[in-house]
């Protein structure tokens, strides 16, 4: 597939203050833009970020047929950047496309538009540890048609921007609150999905759960309302005795790529790992018997986030509030020397793009 590059006639680069950046706010030179129509994907045209048009009856702001991904690239050198698991990326976009009925994309279209837009705008890296070009495919129903019925023309676009830590506390512990109005997904529904409404349906109690102190929803299943499912913008982990523990998938659980880093790595450990559906007491239960070690949450915007203390029905688990547990920060720092090329990659999780 041919690929057309319009580069900008004035870069934007001189204005980013990289010593401050604002998680999603700036955005690099350029971007990707991808057609389907009739039938097929077009061949993607790399060309200056700018305003997209479209009309007030496309199909996507109708009927929400759109998903998403969220990724990073890292700085290891002036000749190298890093991409991390860049097959699972498309392999899950092209899942959440399926789920709903968005045609997926080949996967050399995907990483190769990638590739060059990378190179393109790799000064825009930052150079610092811990910060990163976030980058953000997704796709939507462009199709100027208001139907109940799946889109017969789609958009694909990529953009990227500069980031460092992306919730308000840093790398600090976060805080967690269960709800009873609320629910994320339910089985059979599009919870496994990256789609753009799982998010937007989200805000609500995450609103409610900031104004009550707490940084995030801890969401449980919505059928029992006693199940651990996972964090609004990440999985969740819980080290029990020795073990560590996370939600089974099962169809309403996001199969996050940093979640199955993580379990990866604590099998390379020898550190028993049980996916299984967890209530919500038994956490309780053994922060109360002194077997609760840590708990944190997995995702590509925060890699490892330190959970501090969750709230439910009244009532409070609180860990160290001031530092991330010993076993969080070596999972950490294994995943972020893997992604910035400081230590060894045994599972040929990084993809290197050569811009020098």
């Amino acid at each position: 597939m041919t690929m057309e590059i319009t580069q900008t006639q004035k870069s934007r680069l001189s204005s980013v203050d990289f010593d401050n950046l604002d998680f999603g706010r700036m955005f690099s030179d350029h971007m990707i833009d991808m057609k389907y129509k009739n039938g097929s994907w077009q061949a993607p045209h790399i060309k200056p970020y700018a305003p997209i048009s479209f009309h007030p009856s496309m199909h996507a702001l109708h009927y929400g047929q759109s998903v998403f991904e969220g990724m990073k690239a890292y700085y290891v050198d002036d000749e190298t950047i890093n991409l991390f698991r860049l097959d699972d990326h498309h392999e899950r976009i092209s899942n959440s496309s399926k789920r709903m009925c968005i045609p997926a994309m080949e996967k050399d279209a995907f990483i190769n538009s990638l590739e060059e837009l990378i190179r393109l705008d790799h000064q825009w890296i930052p150079k610092t540890h811990g910060h990163a070009l976030y980058i953000r495919p997704f796709v939507f129903a462009s199709e100027e048609f208001i139907a109940a019925r799946a889109a017969k023309e789609y958009r694909y676009m990529v953009i990227t921007s500069p980031v460092a830590a992306y919730y308000k506390e840093g790398f600090n512990p976060v805080s967690l609150t269960t709800t009873d109005d609320f629910v994320r997904a339910v089985k059979g529904g599009t919870g496994e999905a990256k789609a753009a409404g799982n998010y937007g349906g989200s805000f609500l109690p995450a609103q409610q759960a900031q104004k009550e102190g707490f940084t995030q929803v801890l969401w449980l299943d919505a059928k029992e309302n006693k199940y651990v499912e996972e964090v609004g913008t990440m999985n969740i982990f819980f080290k029990i005795d020795g073990k560590l523990i996370t939600p089974e998938l099962g169809g309403t659980v996001l199969p996050g790529i940093t979640r199955r880093s993580v379990i990866a790595l604590a099998n390379e450990w020898d550190v028993d790992v049980e996916e299984r559906r967890i209530p919500i007491e038994e956490v309780f239960d053994a922060h109360k018997s002194g077997s609760l070690e840590e708990i944190f949450g997995s995702g590509t915007a925060a890699v490892i986030s330190p959970v501090g203390l969750i709230h439910h029905k009244g009532k409070t688990i609180e860990l160290d509030r001031e530092k991330i547990g010993p076993f969080a920060q070596k999972m950490y720092d294994t995943i972020t020397g893997i992604q910035y090329g400081k230590l060894d990659d045994p599972f040929g999780w990084v993809h290197q793009v050569k811009v020098g």
